[in-house]
Parts: structure tokens; C-alpha cells; sequence
């Protein structure tokens, strides 16, 4: 284990607002909304504050309040946050984000998570929180061989536990996360329950006439989705390489890969910023440009993503949170075949960014489940 703080060099933030001072502009689109992309002049707007307003180095600062380390699994560096509750009986905890996040997207829940009594809870819900960082992502290592995917990274997080002392622990996880705590739920092994905002689920064959109104309507997002809104998966999970190229050489487009994103998953009425701030929104993107893990990240997709529906029912206690803008808004029926669900929350708000988007809710429920199996 060796200690970790972020760091990163003045070079690169000087290259960052050069790049930045001469993108080269496309012409507006076409359409009055956000249908073609995220919108020129809301691009344009969000750069200039990245170049000019942005204080990286405070925002900098607040991440590194948490402790952080590397550690070699398999060959790779992983980074992870490991940020131990004061309360000593606290029950070990690993959450894992996904793409287009970053370990940015828990910064409002680890210490409701590790010091629940200065946060309205009590000291019978306390966690010891563990945050990885894809491998790819952030300041993990990046794969130099492929077979990196879902199943490896699920025995790696394994590994880690058991090296940080943690016989007993619970995962939570959504979008690849979700995928990778289905699979150590899967595995069993020393993982005692899991907690997923993002349930890996797909429709069951049979005539749509005998689904339920929950389901018809399940399907008809999940039909809108494919049609309008894999364009970039399809890019990543089968030439993440060529991407990589332009999300490596230009800022402007790595950020609106990333915030067109947010802007469709968020629950946020079509407006990023109505949930996120501009600071919020750039931390994540610099997650991504400060380590240049562009298409590092992307490779993920490429190892994974045809593999997702792996046979194997998840035997240990699951909870879901079921956010109502969810990218992939599953029933509870759709499910049951693939969990053994204990507790299922559907929630009054919140999208794909879960801890992000409703950290308060998602606490609440992250307690709430795991409160069952602490002992």
C-alpha cells in the first residue's frame, strides 16, 4: 500500500488552457434542444469557465481530505480512497462508480457513510468506505494487455478487501460498477451483500400483451434508449482505440463526450447544471484529461460489454434503489431471476448518477439495506 494525493502537474494545466484557448469550433447544430448533441453555445460557455474560472487546485484539495492509496494487484496499480470511520464497529463497505464517472461522484457520501452521527444518523450505521478507481480510469493503471474486463476486476476489488483486512464487507455499485458487484455477488466469496442503483435486467421473452403497464413502459425506454442513446457504447465496446485519439488530443471534446451524458441521465429536466455545478461537472471531466484515460477507459466497454448478461443467479442478499431516470429503468420483475432481493426501494427522484445526483437518498437507502446484514 503505498499513500496517495493528488497531484497533478502545473505542465499539464497549462497545456489544458492552451488546448483550450485554440479548439476549433464546429458549427452550431440544427435543432433548438439537445437532440443532435450537447449544444454549441452551452459548449462554448462551459469551456471559457473551464479555462478561466475553474480553480482546479481547490477543488483539488477538497478530494485529497480523503485518504487515498495505490496498491499492485495482478500487475496494475489500482488507486482507491480508504477512508476509515472514527467509530470502530463500522461495517466495511466498497463502492464502485462507472463511465463516464469517476471516484468524484462520492465526495457528498463518504462521510455521511463513515461519520453518520455529524450527519444524522447514528453510530449503528456507520461504514469503513472503499472507493476504487476502474482500472483505465482515473489514477489506476492503465491495462497494457486486454482481459481486464468485469469478471477480473470483480476478483481484484476481492483481493483488495482481504488486503485492507476486511473478511466481511458489502459492495454497492451502479453502471459498470453495478456490473462488477453483480459479479462479486455472484462469486460470493467474502462479499456478504450487495447494493445496486443500476440491477443488470433485461426483458423476458414472451408476448408483450401478458406484461404489466410497468413493464410496457419499462420496454419502451428501454426500445428509446437503443435506438437514440448507445451511439456512444457501440463506438467504445468495439473501436475504443480510434476514439481515443480525439478524447487524448482535444479537452473540448472529452468534456462534452462526458457532460452530454450527464445531461441525458441526470434527472435534471434536460439541464446538467440544474442538479450539478459547473465545478462538480468539470471535476469528473478532469478525471479523465488530467490522467489521459480517454481511451483507456473506453476499453472497458471492448472487454465487457457483449459479456454483461452472464448466467448465474446472485444467491447473497441484494437492495435495489430504483431511481426513476435511471438509463436503464428495470422492474423489479425483470429482476427476481437474477437476485435474491431483500429490500427494493423505488425512488422519488434521481437518475444514473445516483450518490451524485441524491446523495442524501442514497444514503438513507445504503444504510437502510445494509443494516440487515451488518451482523
Amino acid at each position: 500500500m503505498r499513500p496517495f494525493r493528488i497531484d497533478v502537474a502545473d505542465e499539464v494545466l497549462d497545456d489544458l488552457r492552451t488546448r483550450l484557448s485554440q479548439t476549433r469550433w464546429p458549427e452550431a447544430e440544427c435543432v433548438a434542444d439537445w437532440s443532435q448533441g450537447i449544444p454549441l453555445g452551452y459548449t462554448r460557455e462551459l469551456a471559457e469557465y473551464w479555462a478561466s474560472g475553474y480553480d482546479w487546485r481547490s477543488r483539488e484539495a477538497a478530494l485529497n481530505r480523503f485518504a487515498q492509496f495505490i496498491t499492485e494487484i495482478d500487475g496494475l496499480d489500482i488507486h482507491f480512497i480508504h477512508q476509515r470511520s472514527p467509530h470502530q464497529d463500522a461495517f466495511p463497505l466498497l463502492i464502485t462508480h462507472g463511465w463516464p464517472g469517476s471516484i468524484v461522484e462520492f465526495h457528498k457520501v463518504i462521510e455521511p457513510l463513515t461519520n453518520p452521527t455529524a450527519h444524522g444518523g447514528q453510530v449503528e450505521d456507520a461504514f469503513h468506505v472503499v472507493c476504487p478507481s476502474l482500472p483505465g480510469y482515473g489514477f489506476s493503471g492503465k491495462p497494457i494487455r486486454h482481459g481486464w474486463g468485469v469478471d477480473k476486476i470483480a476478483q481484484a476489488w476481492e483481493t483488495l478487501m482481504l488486503r485492507l483486512g476486511y473478511a466481511r464487507y458489502g459492495a454497492q455499485g451502479g453502471d459498470w460498477g453495478a456490473a462488477v458487484t453483480t459479479q462479486m455477488g455472484r462469486h460470493r466469496g467474502h462479499c456478504a451483500a450487495i447494493h445496486l442503483n443500476m440491477p443488470i435486467a433485461y426483458p423476458p421473452a414472451g408476448d408483450i400483451a401478458d406484461s404489466s403497464e410497468e413493464e410496457r413502459e419499462a420496454l419502451a425506454a428501454l426500445t428509446h434508449h437503443q435506438r437514440w442513446g448507445t451511439g456512444y457504447s457501440e463506438q467504445q465496446s468495439t473501436r475504443p482505440q480510434t476514439l481515443g485519439y480525439g478524447l487524448a488530443d482535444s479537452p473540448v471534446g472529452q468534456m462534452a463526450w462526458i457532460v452530454e451524458k450527464f445531461a441525458a441521465w441526470m434527472d435534471c429536466a434536460g439541464n446538467p447544471e440544474n442538479v450539478l455545478s459547473r465545478d462538480e461537472l468539470l471535476d469528473n471531466v478532469m478525471m479523465y484529461w488530467a490522467t489521459n484515460s480517454g481511451a483507456s477507459s473506453a476499453r472497458l466497454y471492448w472487454e465487457s460489454f457483449k459479456t454483461l448478461d452472464a448466467t448465474g443467479r446472485v444467491e447473497v442478499p441484494t437492495g435495489i434503489a430504483a431511481f426513476p431516470k435511471e438509463v436503464l429503468r428495470v422492474p423489479r420483475s425483470w429482476c427476481e431471476p437474477n437476485y435474491n432481493i431483500t429490500r427494493w426501494t423505488t425512488m422519488a427522484r434521481g437518475g444514473h448518477f445516483a450518490a451524485f445526483e441524491q446523495p442524501g437518498l442514497f444514503v438513507e437507502d445504503v444504510r437502510a439495506f445494509f443494516e440487515t446484514v451488518r451482523r
